[in-house]
């Protein structure tokens, strides 16, 4: 915008006039500029955007409902700006919309990976949501939004982190009764359900399969913990079992898969893991 608009007034009569309008021009211009350049100190200290998402999962969706509102209100105590969208409203269209730009989103739902019994894979249907088909009709109303509707349609902010809770495949982990995969198939699955998300803007993506992410809330939000240090410092974090491999679908990213005992994979992590806390925020 202009800093003082030409013309708006007549020439002045005197000398003294003219000193006067020229002075008060000045302050005018003076007060203009100040006022541009606060803008951006005050864009910077904008809070972060956390959208926090609950898919239908049936009879347990009150549940998986009442541990999200408690990441809200985690979130909004450290001045974060949050947006909750929970099932039976869970449209693809509602979060999509919501995670634009979005700093955080943290996801409670079912979990649709690759590879897994239901073959073959299908990237508009693996590794990405468990969503409401279509809104206010009931939890087991489910349709899955794979990796293709993420890289394509979502375009979160620069750094942007990812957590993932009590899902099905996302950290390794098989469904449930249906026995414990090897690693190299939960260091695969950890590895295609990231993708579609660090495809998507995201730097990190952290998936607990039956922990609370309250640790990971935290540490990003109140430390300069790498990502890496983000996930040892997770009291879900073992170690005993743990391992580590460069992605192969996206170049870039580290995953470490993190299981309980020898083959229970609940704890993983991928994505530029050397990243810090502070530069998340």
């Amino acid at each position: 915008m202009p800093l003082f608009h030409h013309g708006a007034q007549r020439a002045p009569a005197s000398t003294r006039g003219q000193r006067r309008a020229r002075v008060l021009a000045l302050l005018a211009a003076a007060v203009a500029l100040a006022a541009l350049i606060t803008i951006p100190a005050t864009a910077s200290a904008a809070t972060h955007k956390v959208v926090i998402v609950v898919g239908p999962v049936g009879s347990s969706t009150a549940n998986y409902i009442y541990n999200a509102r408690i990441y809200a209100k985690q979130a909004r105590s450290y001045g974060a700006s949050v947006t909750e969208i929970y099932s039976p409203y869970a449209t693809w269209g509602r979060v999509k919309a919501a995670l634009q730009g979005a700093n955080m989103l943290i996801y409670l739902g079912h979990g649709n990976g690759w590879p897994s019994p239901y073959y073959p894979f299908n990237a508009y249907t693996k590794d990405g949501l468990g969503l409401n088909r279509t809104s206010g009709a009931g939890n087991s109303n489910t349709k899955y939004y794979g990796e293709y509707y993420l890289r394509t349609y979502v375009k979160m902010a620069a750094n942007a982190v990812v957590l993932l809770n009590r899902l099905c495949y996302a950290s390794g982990n098989n469904e449930w009764g249906t026995g414990y995969p090897t690693a190299s198939t939960a260091r695969t699955r950890v590895g295609n359900y990231g993708y579609g998300f660090l495809h998507a803007g995201a730097r990190a993506v952290f998936a607990n399969g039956v922990s609370s992410l309250k640790s990971i809330i935290y540490s990003l939000f109140k430390t300069n913990r790498t990502m890496a240090q983000v996930f040892r410092a997770d009291p879900a974090y073992v170690g005993t079992y743990r391992s580590s491999w460069q992605s192969k679908r996206t170049s870039w990213a580290t995953g470490i898969v993190d299981p309980s005992s020898r083959n229970r994979f609940y704890h993983s992590v991928i994505g530029s893991l050397g990243m810090t806390a502070a530069t998340w925020r």
